[in-house]
């Protein structure tokens, strides 16, 4: 089990690109950077966190989705061509997906 050691608010422009289909992306504004380290502390590392709560490696990401690479586009760039924000009542209807802190 891993445990979240710092979490940061993700600078405007970062996506986290998904691979739903053979052909086919998606891109979701990351929200989050978080510092994460195994339970034993052996290894960390960064993951953010996209507006739709997903991860890599998360348990529950959308079904049929693998990462691909995170992306950063400057905000007068617009967004990538495959971005696709999920609309409000998929939010309220996943909520946020919390995880509990352990204290250090």
């Amino acid at each position: 089990m891993k445990r979240i050691v710092e979490i940061v608010p993700a600078r405007p422009g970062w996506y986290a690109r998904w691979q739903v289909a053979p052909q086919e992306t998606r891109c979701y504004p990351v929200s989050l950077w978080a510092l994460v380290e195994e339970a034993d502390g052996a290894s960390r590392e960064v993951v953010g966190v996209d507006c739709a709560g997903q991860w890599p490696g998360a348990d529950d990401n959308e079904a049929g989705g693998e990462f691909v690479r995170y992306l950063f586009q400057t905000p007068d760039s617009g967004a990538p061509d495959d971005a696709e924000p999920p609309s409000p009542a998929d939010l309220r209807a996943t909520g946020p997906r919390l995880q509990p802190v352990v204290a250090t």
